[in-house]
């Protein structure tokens, strides 16, 4: 009696066993190349993924700070800590190569936002920068039919995500007597990005356009213009959804921004890597390219368009 007891219970502690590794969950990882309000939205996105994949453990990643190195690093500590697939915002794609192709080696790996399709990265989900940045040109096209000397402003001066913008932006004001002098690079410095502004508009008086190429530039120019006393004087063009931005599209400071979709990055994001991991590659295309449109929102359908924003992170 003692060893069939003994064996029962040996067997019912295997079921318990069994039935835990049974419920151990794959591990899917959105990882973002700096802390910013701008990711709230993909964040929100991988939380209703979440609701719809209950099956998988979904992660939203920060690095410590908006470097390539931190970036790579934490990717390495995800492998390590058992992660199974792994989409990412890059920094720097261009100088993380290796670090890609290592990661890839172990695990599936997507981008977005900024791609790096010289790496072995599986696919690109995010908008076309240079789409985008056609759209910002043409806002300033409508808004300056005298055209004008712009200066832009971007965090990562090499990303893919800042040359396509800055090119489509010239393609679109081409011919138009529109001119983008130059762009200044803040490395995602908030502090660098608010100064930047400030010293355009004391050495370069001439400057009535402004780009704000990331999404945390636009209020920065907010600030140094409301600080010089000239909201309303200077062009602004913006690019993404901060409140702040929203706000000066709506009272008119600013005419105009370009939008992008990062809620459908975290969410359609998480469900292409589930499916692949399932086997299904039916949705990575055959030239790796994911796109979801950008729009461009001015005093027209800023309220409407905010409505949604406000719905999608709980607002």
């Amino acid at each position: 009696m003692k060893i069939a007891s003994t064996v029962a219970a040996f067997s019912l502690s295997m079921v318990l066993a069994g039935g835990a590794f049974a419920q151990e969950k794959q591990q899917l990882a959105f990882v973002v190349n700096a802390a910013s309000d701008f990711w709230k939205l993909a964040e929100a996105g991988v939380e209703a993924a979440q609701a719809e994949l209950p099956e998988y453990e979904l992660q939203f990643r920060y690095p410590a700070q908006g470097t390539a190195a931190l970036q790579n690093a934490l990717m390495d500590d995800l492998v390590a800590g058992g992660t199974d697939a792994i989409m990412i915002s890059s920094a720097d794609p261009k100088n993380s190569i290796d670090a890609f192709n290592r990661i890839a080696a172990q695990v599936p790996l997507f981008t977005t936002d900024s791609d790096a399709p010289q790496s072995d990265r599986i696919s690109y989900l995010g908008s076309s920068n240079v789409a985008a940045g056609v759209q910002a040109g043409e806002i300033a096209v409508q808004s300056m039919p005298d055209g004008g000397k712009c200066m832009g402003f971007v965090g990562f001066l090499g990303a893919d995500n800042a040359i396509e913008r800055i090119a489509g932006f010239r393609q679109a004001v081409e011919g138009a007597g529109i001119e983008l002098i130059d762009v200044r690079g803040d490395d995602v410095d908030f502090a660098r990005a608010r100064s930047n502004v400030d010293d355009v508009l004391a050495a370069s008086p001439d400057i009535n356009c402004m780009v704000g190429f990331y999404s945390y530039n636009p209020p920065k120019i907010y600030e140094a213009l409301q600080a010089a006393g000239k909201l309303g004087q200077v062009t602004v063009i913006a690019f993404d959804e901060d409140p702040v931005t929203l706000g000066a599209v709506r009272e008119g400071s600013f005419a105009g921004t370009v939008v992008q979709d990062p809620y459908q990055w975290g969410y359609q994001g998480m469900h292409l890597m589930a499916d692949y991991l399932e086997g299904d590659t039916s949705q990575v295309p055959d030239d790796g390219l994911i796109i979801v449109p950008t729009k461009v929102i001015d005093k027209s359908n800023v309220d409407a368009f905010e409505a949604i924003v406000k719905e999608r992170i709980g607002g």
